[in-house]
C-alpha cells in the first residue's frame, strides 16, 4: 500500500519537524538559563507537567487520527470527514476544560507537587503554569489538525506550520529575555503567542475542501454520539496511559526536588537534550499511525505486520546513528548553556545513560505499541504502560535514588528497566497476533 518514495515523504517531514521541535526547546532552555538555575528549575518543573497535559492532547488527535486513517483505507471520504470535524469538537471542549483547571487549581497543585523547592523556584514555576495554560486549546487544535494532514499522509503542511510556530517562539524568546528581561515570562509568552497563530493557520488549512479529507463548520459544532465514541474509544485508554505514565514522570520529579536545585537544574536540561536522541523515533510514531492505520482500515493484516516490522527496525537505526552522534558531540552542546560545573557534569552523565538505554530498547518500547494502537489495540498498550512505570520507573526509581543515594541518576536507571519489560511484553503481544482482532469503525 505504500511504495518508498510514499513513505519518505511521510517520514522526512516528520523527522525535520521533531528536530525543530527539539532545537526550539533547547534553545529555550538555554536563554533561561541565562535568567539562572531557580528559573531553569521553576520552567524545568513545570514542563513535566506540561508534558502531563500535553500528552493527553496529543492521545486525543491520535485517537482522531487512527480512526480517520482507517475511513480512508476504507475509501469512505464522507466518514473520514465527518470523523476530522468531530475531532477538532472534542479536542476543543476537552482542552478548555484542561486549561481552566490550571487558572483555578495551579497554587494547590504545585504545592502538593513541590513544596519544598526553594520559593524563587516555585515563583517561577506558578508564572510559567498558568501563562502555558492559556495555550492549550490552541495547541490541541492545532495537534488535531497536523494528525489529520498526517492521515493523509501529508506530514509537510505541519511541518511548514511547525516551522512558522518554532521560529516565532525562538524570535519571541530572544526578545522577551534578553531585549525586555522577563525571563520566564517572556519563554511562556512566547510559546502563546506561537501557539495560537498556528492553531489559526492550520485550522484556516483544514476547512480547504480541495483536500483529501477536510472539516466542515457545521460538523464542528455538532455531537454525533457514535462517532465521538469512536474517536474516544481509541483516545481515552491512550490519553489514560500518556497522562498517568507523564503523572509518573512528575512524581519522579517530585522526588527529584528532594535532591536540591542543581539536581533539579540538570534532570530539567537533560529531558530537553535527549529527544535529539529519539527523534527519528518519534517522528516513526507518528509515521506508523497513518500507515497501519490505513492497512487495518483496509483489512490488509499482512501489510499492517509487516510495515510494524519495517518501521520499527528503521527506528533502531536513527536511535542508533542519532544516540552515538549526540554522545560524541555533547560536552560542546554543555558548553552552550550558563551551567556550574557540577550541572555540566550530571548532566553528561543522565544523557549517556538515556541514550545507552534507547539505542537498545526506545523502538521497541514505543514505536512497536504505536503500530499496535494504530489497530485498536489500546487497552493492552495502556496496562503494560502504566504497570511497567509505577513497578520499575516509580517504585525502583525511589529505591535506588533514595534508599542506594543514587539521587537522580538512579532515577534514569530506572527508567531503563522499565523500558527493558516493556519491550519483552510488546514484542510478545506482536507475535501473539492477537492485536488483529480489534474493531474501530
Amino acid at each position: 500500500m505504500f511504495s518508498n518514495r510514499a513513505l519518505k515523504k511521510l517520514i522526512i517531514p516528520l523527522f525535520l519537524d521533531q528536530i525543530l521541535i527539539i532545537t526550539v526547546s533547547i534553545i529555550g532552555t538555554m536563554m533561561v538559563s541565562y535568567a539562572g538555575e531557580a528559573a531553569v528549575s521553576g520552567v524545568s518543573l513545570i514542563d513535566m507537567i506540561n508534558m502531563l497535559l500535553i500528552n493527553v492532547l496529543a492521545a486525543l488527535a491520535t485517537g482522531g487520527a487512527v480512526v480517520v486513517s482507517q475511513y480512508i483505507g476504507r475509501k469512505e471520504k464522507e466518514q473520514a470527514c465527518f470523523a476530522a470535524s468531530q475531532l477538532i469538537t472534542v479536542t476543543t471542549v476537552i482542552s478548555t476544560g484542561i486549561m481552566l483547571a490550571v487558572l483555578l487549581f495551579n497554587k494547590p497543585l504545585l504545592y502538593t507537587l513541590f513544596g519544598r523547592v526553594d520559593k524563587d523556584v516555585m515563583t517561577a514555576a506558578i508564572t510559567y503554569f498558568v501563562i502555558s495554560g492559556l495555550s492549550y486549546p490552541f495547541l490541541a487544535v492545532y495537534n488535531s489538525c497536523a494528525a489529520l494532514f498526517r492521515s493523509m499522509g501529508n506530514s509537510r503542511i505541519p511541518m511548514t506550520i511547525s516551522i512558522v510556530m518554532n521560529v516565532t517562539n525562538v524570535a519571541l524568546n530572544a526578545i522577551g529575555i534578553f531585549v525586555f528581561h522577563t525571563g520566564v515570562v517572556g519563554i511562556a509568552l512566547a510559546a502563546l503567542i506561537a501557539r495560537g497563530i498556528a492553531a489559526v493557520i492550520m485550522m484556516y488549512l483544514s476547512l480547504n475542501k480541495n483536500n483529501e479529507i477536510f472539516i466542515r463548520f457545521s460538523e464542528i459544532f455538532s455531537w454525533q454520539g457514535s462517532m465521538i465514541k469512536r474517536i474516544l474509544n481509541i483516545a481515552i485508554p491512550n490519553g489514560l496511559e500518556n497522562g498517568i505514565v507523564q503523572l509518573g514522570r512528575v512524581l519522579l520529579v517530585s522526588i527529584i526536588a528532594l535532591f536540591g536545585t542543581t539536581q533539579i537544574a540538570a534532570n530539567g536540561i537533560t529531558n530537553s537534550l535527549v529527544g535529539i536522541a529519539i527523534s527519528f523515533a518519534t517522528a516513526m510514531n507518528l509515521a506508523i499511525v497513518t500507515v497501519v492505520g490505513q492497512c487495518v482500515g483496509a483489512g490488509d493484516y499482512e501489510q499492517a505486520s509487516y510495515y510494524n516490522e519495517r518501521l520499527t527496525k528503521v527506528s533502531y537505526i536513527g536511535t542508533l546513528i542519532i544516540s552515538l552522534a549526540q554522545i560524541t558531540l555533547l560536552p560542546m552542546l554543555l558548553s552552550l548553556y550558563t551551567l556550574s560545573p557540577e550541572v555540566r557534569h550530571l548532566t553528561y552523565i543522565l544523557v549517556v545513560i538515556h541514550n545507552c538505554f534507547a539505542i537498545f530498547l526506545w523502538p521497541l518500547a514505543f514505536t512497536l505499541p504505536n503500530g499496535l494502537r494504530a489497530s485498536g489495540d489500546v487497552r493492552f498498550t495502556m496496562i503494560v504502560s502504566i504497570g511497567s512505570m509505577f513497578i520499575l520507573r516509580i517504585a525502583l526509581g525511589y529505591i535506588l535514588g533514595i534508599a542506594f543515594k543514587m539521587g537522580v541518576i538512579g532515577i534514569w536507571v530506572a527508567m531503563g528497566f522499565d523500558w527493558m519489560l516493556r519491550s519483552i511484553i510488546y514484542i510478545v503481544r506482536f507475535k501473539s497476533g492477537k492485536w488483529k482482532e480489534f474493531k474501530v469503525i
